[in-house]
C-alpha cells in the first residue's frame, strides 16, 4: 500500500510540475502570444499540395490559396496528384488551365513525403509551404508567418489548426477542443525553441534548409514530425504563429480517428528511435524535446496501466469478498467500512482537476473558440480531461505494437 501511495504522489507531483511549467511560460510570454513579426520583404513562396483521392476538397483548398492576402506574383501553387483513383486530377486540371501559377505534378502513388520531394524540385520560391488537400488557410495566414523568416536561423514555422467540421458529431467537437489545446501548447513551446511538430494543414519551410537536411523522409509515416526533428537536429530553429489560422477536416468516425492517431503515434516512435542518439545533446532538441516527448508517452502509458491495475485489483477484491460473505450468510455491505474523510490524494486530484478546467476555459476563450463557457462546452472539456485523455494510451499501445511488427500501413 505504501508503494502505491508513493506512486500516486509521484505521478501527481510530475503532473503539477508540468502544469506549472506551462502556466509560467504563459505568464512570462502572454504579451507575445499573438504577435507576428512584421514583414519587411515578401519572399516568394511555393505551395506544395499533395493530394490522393481528394476530389471533394481539393478545389476548396486551391481557392483558399488563390485568395491569400499576399503579392500574387510571389506565389506558386504546385498540386501533386499522388496517383488518385477518383476525379482529383480533373479538378486540378481545371485550375491549371485557368491560372498560370497553378501547376499539376501527376505521378504514381508513392506517398506524401516522396510527393513533397518531387514538388520541391519544381518549386521556384524561396520558401515552400506545405498544405494538406483537405485544409484551408485563412486569408492572412501566410503574411503572418513569413515575418518569422527574417531570422536567418528559422527553418520552419507552423500554424494554428482548428477543426473545420467541428459540428458534425460529438467526436469532431471533442477534437475541436483538443486541436485548440494542442495549438496553444505548441505556441508556448515556441518561446523555448521547442516546436517539435510542423503540422500538415499549413507549415512554411525555408527551402534551402530543407534541401540541406535531405528533404522529407519517405520511410517515415509522419513526414511532418520527421522533417521538424531533422531540422532541429541540425540546430535550425522552428516556430509557431498562433495568429495564422488554418482549418482542417477532422475524422468523424472512431475508425478514421483511431487510424489517424495510431499513424501519428507510430510516426512519433519512428522519430524517437531515429534520433535517439541525440538525447541530452544538441541544444533544446536533445536536452528538452526528446526527453519531454519520451516522458509524456511513458507517463501516459504508466498512468493507464497503473490505474487499470488498481481497478482490477479492487474489482477482484470486491468479488472475492462478496463470494466469501455470501457463503457465510453474512451481510454484504458494511457502512462502517466506508471512509467518509477524503484523503490527501483525493484533495490533490480535485485541485489539479479544477486548475485544469480553469486553464482550459481560459485557452478556449483566448483562442476565440467561445466567448463564455456554456454547459455543453464545459461538458466537452470534462469529457476530454477525464475520459478522452484516460483512454488515449490505448492508441499508444497499438502504435507500439505496429512499430514492433513493422506495420506501416496508412
Amino acid at each position: 500500500m505504501e508503494l502505491i501511495i508513493r506512486i500516486y504522489f509521484g505521478l501527481m507531483f510530475i503532473a503539477i510540475i508540468m502544469f506549472a511549467f506551462f502556466v509560467i511560460l504563459f505568464i512570462k510570454n502572454r504579451k507575445l502570444l499573438f504577435y507576428s513579426p512584421p514583414v519587411k520583404n515578401y519572399p516568394s513562396v511555393s505551395f506544395l499540395v499533395p493530394a490522393y483521392n481528394e476530389e471533394d476538397s481539393i478545389a476548396n483548398t486551391i481557392d483558399h490559396l488563390l485568395d491569400l492576402d499576399y503579392p500574387k506574383d510571389k506565389i506558386q501553387i504546385i498540386v501533386i496528384n499522388d496517383g488518385s483513383k477518383d476525379g482529383t486530377k480533373k479538378v486540378i486540371q481545371k485550375y491549371v488551365s485557368k491560372y498560370k501559377k497553378v501547376i499539376l505534378l501527376d505521378k504514381p502513388n508513392s506517398g506524401k513525403a516522396d510527393s513533397l520531394n518531387k514538388g520541391i524540385k519544381l518549386a521556384n520560391g524561396e520558401l515552400i509551404a506545405v498544405v494538406d488537400s483537405d485544409s484551408f488557410p485563412s486569408k492572412d495566414s501566410l503574411k503572418k508567418i513569413v515575418g518569422y523568416f527574417e531570422d536567418f536561423r528559422m527553418s520552419a514555422v507552423t500554424s494554428f489548426v482548428s477543426a473545420r467540421n467541428s459540428d458534425n458529431n460529438y467526436l469532431s467537437k471533442i477534437q475541436a477542443v483538443e486541436y485548440l489545446l494542442m495549438g496553444w501548447t505548441r505556441k508556448l513551446l515556441d518561446f523555448i525553441d521547442s516546436v517539435y511538430v510542423t503540422n500538415g494543414p499549413l507549415s512554411v519551410y525555408r527551402k534551402t534548409y530543407v534541401k540541406k537536411v535531405g528533404g522529407f523522409d519517405p520511410t517515415s509515416i509522419t513526414e511532418d514530425i520527421d522533417i521538424t526533428w531533422n531540422l532541429l537536429s541540425h540546430n535550425y530553429k522552428t516556430g509557431m504563429c498562433l495568429d495564422a489560422r488554418v482549418s482542417t477536416i477532422v475524422p468523424t468516425t472512431f475508425k478514421q480517428w483511431f487510424r489517424q492517431r495510431t499513424r501519428w503515434g507510430l510516426g512519433g516512435l519512428q522519430a524517437l528511435f531515429k534520433y535517439r542518439s541525440i538525447f541530452f545533446k544538441k541544444g533544446m532538441f536533445g536536452v528538452f524535446v526528446l526527453p519531454f516527448v519520451s516522458l509524456s508517452i511513458f507517463l501516459s502509458l504508466f498512468g493507464f496501466f497503473f490505474s487499470l491495475y488498481l481497478l482490477m485489483k479492487q474489482l477482484f477484491s470486491s468479488i472475492l469478498t462478496l463470494i466469501y460473505s455470501s457463503s457465510l450468510g453474512a451481510s454484504l455491505f458494511h457502512f462502517n467500512l466506508f471512509n467518509y474523510y477524503p484523503s490527501v490524494i483525493i484533495f490533490y486530484l480535485i485541485l489539479l482537476f479544477i486548475s485544469s478546467m480553469i486553464y482550459y476555459r481560459f485557452i478556449l476563450i483566448k483562442t476565440g473558440y467561445m466567448k463564455k463557457l456554456s454547459f455543453k462546452v464545459f461538458s466537452r472539456i470534462v469529457f476530454y480531461t477525464l475520459i478522452y485523455l484516460m483512454i488515449y494510451p490505448i492508441v499508444w499501445v497499438v502504435s507500439i505494437y505496429r512499430y514492433v511488427v513493422k506495420d506501416q500501413k496508412w
